[in-house]
């Protein structure tokens, strides 16, 4: 089997489909030495030639402190050598210490921080050098590992994305990969002969990502086609359904007035926000009464603490409940809570005759009147 013919038909396949490579782009890649790091730079490396786009791409190694023999980096460079770059490697040693000092006891190191502080370092170092984009190594194995960790650990559908655009850092994370099958990369690195280095990490196939592949191949033992189709769900958008889609929470102090959080299309064309640039960390409701629509606003989370009400259409009484309720559920989930309402001052001032409201310092201590 041709597993490089293969391999780049699937990130041609990625690039096309979420439009991940632009010509022109300075490309930073986290190399751990891995396979899947060191087939991402064996790919991007020939790419252009069949992509007809011009960018460059620039390897960077993180070490983090972990206890490893540093004569392990020769042959990584001597292969970022061959494929044409030069091997970056950024002293980021103190992640250790911190992962050390943030472990609970009898646990691993915690994987979470580390991703974040890894990110941090190739972040980082990409700015230095002028990349516009960081490319990450995950597959699409990967992807279902994670979308089934998020529902077993975190009660929620999710993975991660082929493409996200960092606004603050000006950075945009990439994954090229994110069609290709861990099997064809085992198989490329090891035809090719590439310098795999072992992960130095202690936490190395102890982690709850390690049961989650056992958990995916007890299941394809004994249902074949499902490896396939849990990939195929990731993008199957067509007849995709859970309860979120039909929310419509009743007001307990009137329930004919509902409040709709704007998640599918069909919704969004009823809003007059719809053709309006979106805020940071912005969410849209409808206002319901009668399961008619009557009104809407939006939702600004500055942070957990802090959220700014806007955009706020419909009967001033109605609004007023529906927002009630918004709140009710908001300060269920954290309190103190920090409510600001723009544009609408004589709605502001009915909220502020509530007895737990403080208009001085916006401060919602306790909703004990709505419970």
């Amino acid at each position: 089997m041709d597993y490089l013919r293969t391999l780049l038909s699937s990130l041609r396949k990625a690039d096309n489909d979420f439009s991940l490579i632009d010509d022109g782009d300075r490309i930073a890649v986290g190399l751990s030495g891995g396979k899947d790091s060191l087939t991402l730079l064996r790919l991007l490396s020939i790419y252009p030639k069949f992509s007809k786009k011009n960018f460059k791409v620039f390897p960077v190694f993180l070490d983090l402190g972990f206890e490893w023999n540093r004569d392990k980096l020769e042959p990584l460079r001597r292969y970022c050598n061959s494929l044409g770059m030069e091997l970056h490697v950024e002293e980021s040693t103190f992640v250790y210490e911190v992962l050390k000092a943030n472990a609970k006891e009898g646990k691993h190191l915690p994987c979470s921080i580390c991703s974040r502080m890894k990110k941090a370092g190739i972040n980082r170092y990409a700015k230095e050098i002028g990349c516009n984009k960081v490319a990450f190594a995950h597959h699409s194995d990967d992807a279902v590992e994670t979308l089934f960790m998020n529902m077993i650990h975190g009660g929620r559908v999710a993975t991660f994305e082929p493409k996200m655009k960092l606004e603050r850092a000006n950075i945009t994370f990439i994954r090229p990969l994110i069609y290709c099958r861990e099997k064809d990369i085992l198989a490329l690195s090891k035809e090719e002969g590439m310098p795999v280095t072992d992960t130095c990490c202690p936490a190395n196939r102890k982690t709850d990502r390690e049961e989650t592949k056992k958990l995916l191949f007890e299941i394809a033992k004994k249902y074949p086609e499902s490896e396939e189709n849990f990939r195929l769900s990731l993008t199957n958008y067509k007849p995709f359904c859970l309860y979120w889609n039909r929310f419509e929470f009743e007001a307990m102090e009137d329930p004919s007035i509902a409040i709709r959080p704007i998640l599918n299309a069909s919704d969004m064309r009823l809003s007059k926000r719809a053709a309006k640039k979106p805020r940071k960390n912005e969410e849209n409701y409808l206002i319901l009464k009668h399961h008619k629509l009557i009104g809407e606003f939006s939702l600004e989370r500055k942070n957990k603490h802090h959220i700014v009400l806007f955009g706020i259409k419909g009967g001033k009484e109605e609004t007023k409940i529906a927002l009630g309720e918004l709140l009710r559920r908001e300060v269920k989930l954290v309190n103190p809570l920090k409510v600001e309402i723009e544009g609408n001052k004589a709605l502001a001032l009915s909220f502020s005759m509530l007895p737990s409201f403080d208009s001085k310092r916006r401060y919602y201590k306790n909703f004990l009147h709505f419970k």
